[in-house]
C-alpha cells in the first residue's frame, strides 16, 4: 500500500511519519499542495490524502482515477472542498478524521473571546513599545453576560460549558439539541433569531452547507444589539465578509475574532510577510483594531496532530484489510 500525502506542513510531519512508521504501508510526505498541476504525482499510489485547502474537484478526480488512486483521505473534519459524488463515481473511497480535539478548537474559542475582551492583542503591542498607559483598555466582565453559542456539536458543547463555568447565561441553537447539556442545565436552547437579538457574544460552531452559507450577514446583523462580540472558529463562510466589516464601521459589532475567513485558502498556512497582500477584504479586517484573526490555528495542538495522524492512518489500515471504513464520507445526491 503507497500513500501519497499532499499539502504537509512542517508541524504535522513528524506526527505523521510516526503513525506511518507503525505499519508495513510506504508513505510519501510532500508540502506540495494537491492541485490539477501537481495530481500527477499521485500516478502508482493507492491512496492520497490531502489537507483542509486543497480542493478536490471532478477535473482532479478523474487524474487520481486514471493514476489508480483507490482511497482520498482528508485530513479534516469538513468534507466541503472535495467532490464527493466524482469520487463516488470513480470508485474512490473517502475518509475524514470527523473530530481530533474538540478541547483544542474550544479552548482557542475562548482565548480569543479573552483576547478580544480585555484586548490583549492591543496591551502587548504598546507594552513592546514601552507604552504602560490603560486609557482606551477598558474590558467587560463574562460571568452574568448573555452568549449564543450557535452549534453545539462536540466543540459548541464543550464552548458551552466553559463559558458555563464562567458564569455566563448561554443561549444555545442547534436543529439537533444535545440533551445532556440541557440536563446539566449547561444552556438554555432558543430559536436563532432570539439568541441573535439576546447576546452580548455569539461564537459559530456550525458546519458550511447552504443553507449556513453568510448565516452572518446584514439582515441577521441587524437582529443584534449594537455593541456585539463575534467569534469564528467554525468556517469562514459562515460569515459574510462585506457585511461584517459594514457591522464594524457602524458600531453594530463591537469587536470580531476570526480563526477562518472565507476566501482563506488562498493566504492561511503560507508566508506572505515579503508579499502586498492581494486580498482587499482581509487587508481590511485587518486594519481594525477591534479585530483579531489567527490563520485557522485553533486545531494546532500535540494531541489534535497526534489524533490527526492516528486515524488516517487507521483508514489506511481499515482499507487493506477489507474493514468497514469508519470514517468514511458517503455522496448524497
Amino acid at each position: 500500500m503507497k500513500v501519497l500525502f499532499f499539502g504537509v506542513h512542517e508541524f504535522e510531519r513528524a506526527y505523521l511519519e510516526s503513525e506511518m512508521a507503525k505499519t508495513p504501508y510506504e508513505g510519501t510526505l510532500l508540502s506540495t499542495r494537491l492541485t490539477l498541476e501537481t495530481a500527477g504525482l499521485a500516478n502508482g499510489y493507492d491512496a492520497v490524502c490531502v489537507f483542509v485547502h486543497d480542493k478536490v474537484n471532478a477535473q482532479i478526480v478523474s487524474v487520481l482515477k486514471n493514476g489508480n488512486t483507490k482511497l482520498l483521505l482528508l485530513r479534516s473534519a469538513g468534507f466541503n472542498h472535495i467532490d464527493l459524488e466524482s469520487c463516488s463515481s470513480a470508485g474512490i473511497k473517502v475518509c475524514r478524521v470527523p473530530e481530533y480535539s474538540p478541547y483544542a478548537v474550544a479552548e482557542h474559542t475562548i482565548a480569543l473571546l479573552l483576547a478580544l475582551d480585555r484586548k490583549i492583542h492591543r496591551a502587548v503591542s504598546r507594552v513592546k513599545d514601552l507604552n504602560f498607559s490603560l486609557d482606551h483598555l477598558v474590558g467587560f466582565d463574562l460571568h452574568g453576560k448573555t452568549v449564543g453559542v450557535v452549534g453545539t456539536g462536540k466543540i459548541g458543547g464543550q464552548v458551552c460549558r466553559i463559558l458555563k463555568g464562567f458564569g455566563c447565561d448561554v443561549l444555545a441553537y442547534d436543529p439537533y439539541p444535545n440533551q445532556e447539556l440541557v440536563d446539566d442545565k449547561i444552556c438554555r436552547y432558543v430559536e436563532l433569531n432570539q439568541l441573535f437579538k439576546e447576546s452580548v457574544v455569539i461564537s459559530l460552531h456550525a458546519p458550511l452547507t447552504k443553507e449556513s452559507h453568510h448565516l452572518i450577514n446584514s439582515e441577521t446583523l441587524g437582529l443584534m444589539r449594537k455593541g456585539v462580540f463575534l467569534i469564528n472558529t467554525s468556517r469562514g463562510g459562515l460569515i459574510e465578509s462585506s457585511a461584517l466589516i459594514a457591522g464594524l464601521k457602524s458600531g453594530r459589532v463591537a469587536g470580531a475574532a476570526l480563526d477562518v475567513y472565507e476566501e482563506e485558502e488562498s493566504v492561511f498556512f503560507g508566508d506572505h510577510s515579503f508579499e502586498v497582500l492581494a486580498d482587499d477584504v482581509l487587508a481590511r479586517l485587518l486594519t481594525f483594531p477591534n479585530v483579531i484573526i489567527t490563520a485557522h490555528q485553533a486545531f494546532l495542538t500535540q494531541e489534535a496532530l497526534r489524533e490527526i495522524s492516528r486515524v488516517t492512518v487507521q483508514s489506511v489500515d481499515e482499507f487493506v484489510k477489507g474493514r468497514p471504513l469508519t470514517n468514511e464520507v458517503l455522496s448524497v445526491k
